[in-house]
């Protein structure tokens, strides 16, 4: 069977109760794997999780099948969660399903999140005629989806969301849904919410909540790579895939930091003084005091053309990330590298 992304977006689709296997992929990351989460929520009985990679499934076509029909350690339920690139789980699905067809054992949910791939892979081939199969395609959201979907969260939990407060989160979020559904989530406990009493969510608990949480967030990675701080920047990495951010949405964080750099630099000149301007623009509040010091490190790096060439990179790897084959994250971490071997220079 196959389940659109509107589908998603009205909740776990009722096609979904009666799958055995998932297969979530498409251009959207963070939205396959937001599905994959909601399913794996949804299940009567989840149990105990077991991570599997795509490369491991590769090398060992049987272990797919042989893991969901072991038992789990605790002796209750349990269900398997693939991270896989293209096809690489392909031959482990074909092995799994045949097993399935020989009603060789019960074997508990499997849900996989492919990256770089489409509802036109053999993987996805293999199931999306099945009644025991769900196929589930991804596309990066818009704001006005993003918004809707932290509304509906927010009423979920207790919170009315207003549409302006839901772009502040969805732009903060860099178009993530998991982070969005996470400061929701985050909101919720601060102001002690319940959906019996629902609780109005104000600028400043927003405020709040995002100091608290600014190190969950998107601009880490994008001081340290606009700020040439190339140190930092494997574990900046690592951070990224270990919590998997969206990389369409890391990267249009970067663009909204270089529109803002570009802003700046036209209103500074080409013989400004970088932090008195910076100084200024804070004392103006048009600078907020938090940014102070990695916006001086960073106009600094890039100024006229250098900056003209950043913002051409930039749009460059945005259309690499929407027609590129190889995994998104490979990508996007080679070119950040690039850039923040630049800003040094």
């Amino acid at each position: 069977m196959k389940a659109t992304q509107k589908d998603f977006a009205r909740g776990v689709p009722a096609a979904a109760r009666n799958a055995a296997v998932f297969f979530f992929c498409g251009p959207d990351e963070a939205g396959a794997a937001a599905a994959a989460e909601r399913i794996a929520a949804a299940l009567v009985e989840p149990g105990e999780r077991i991570d599997l990679a795509g490369g491991d499934l590769k090398r060992d076509p049987v272990l797919l099948g042989d893991e969901a029909r072991s038992s789990s350690l605790f002796a209750g339920a349990r269900h398997i969660m693939v991270r896989a690139t293209g096809d690489e789980a392909h031959d482990a699905v074909a092995n799994h399903l045949a097993r399935i067809d020989a009603a060789e054992g019960a074997a508990c949910p499997v849900l996989i999140v492919a990256t770089a791939a489409t509802d036109k892979a053999r993987t996805a081939k293999l199931l999306e005629k099945r009644a025991d199969a769900l196929v589930a395609m991804f596309y990066p959201p818009d704001i006005a989806q993003i918004r809707d979907t932290i509304r509906r969260a927010g009423d979920e939990l207790g919170l009315r969301i207003s549409g302006e407060i839901a772009d502040r989160l969805a732009y903060a979020a860099g178009l993530d849904i998991r982070l969005a559904r996470s400061e929701v989530a985050k909101l919720a406990l601060y102001l002690d919410a319940d959906p019996a009493a629902p609780v109005t969510v104000g600028a400043d608990a927003l405020d709040a909540v995002g100091a608290k949480t600014e190190d969950d967030g998107l601009m880490p990675i994008v001081n340290a790579v606009l700020g040439g701080h190339v140190q930092r920047l494997a574990t900046e990495i690592h951070r990224m895939r270990e919590l998997s951010l969206n990389p369409v949405g890391l990267l249009l964080a970067f663009e909204r930091r270089t529109a803002q750099l570009a802003q700046l630099n036209a209103r500074m000149g080409p013989r400004g003084q970088v932090a008195a301007f910076v100084e200024a623009e804070s004392q103006a509040k048009r600078v907020f005091w938090k940014e102070k010091k990695d916006l001086i490190e960073q106009l600094s790096a890039w100024r006229g053309p250098k900056l003209a060439r950043l913002i051409a990179r930039l749009v460059a790897l945005h259309r690499d990330l929407m027609t590129a084959d190889a995994p998104h994250d490979q990508i996007l971490a080679q070119s950040l590298t690039r850039i923040a071997q630049a800003a040094r220079r």
